[in-house]
């Protein structure tokens, strides 16, 4: 069940909601946060969504790599608010019968949130602060 939060993501939590006896893979992608972009200090970030919208696209997502991914299961998980460097922003896990596969959904789901959820991150520096463009 995807989630939007403003807390700590807890990531044992998330692999083990997505474990099953059928999965031989279990594998995550958590986005952290870097003391550093384009050669400028980051202090913090903050992350602002639009809850509603988001909150069914990571859902939609979820749903595509379990109907894609026969027997899969997945887990989108994304922070807002005020975060520091090296907190977790994203956690995804999803669990699938080989590696390969897993690989590939949590590939698809990473790189579709990134392009498809309203989801704003602004860079907080020293001397000020910039809103940044996913990719």
């Amino acid at each position: 069940m995807a989630r939007i939060v403003t807390t700590p993501i807890d990531e044992r939590e998330e692999l083990e909601a997505v474990r099953s006896p059928a999965a031989g893979a279990v594998l995550c992608f958590a986005g952290t946060v870097r003391d550093h972009h384009l050669g400028r200090k980051v202090m913090s970030l903050e992350y602002h969504a639009y809850e509603t919208m988001a909150l069914k696209e990571l859902t939609r997502i979820e749903d595509t790599i379990e109907s894609r991914w026969s027997g899969a299961r997945a887990r989108i998980v994304h922070r807002i608010g005020h975060l520091l460097p090296g907190e977790t922003s994203v956690f995804i896990a999803v669990s699938t019968a080989h590696r390969a596969e897993g690989f590939e959904a949590l590939s698809f789901a990473i790189e579709t949130l990134k392009r498809t959820a309203p989801i704003w991150k602004k860079e907080m520096y020293p001397d000020g602060h910039a809103w940044i463009e996913g990719s």
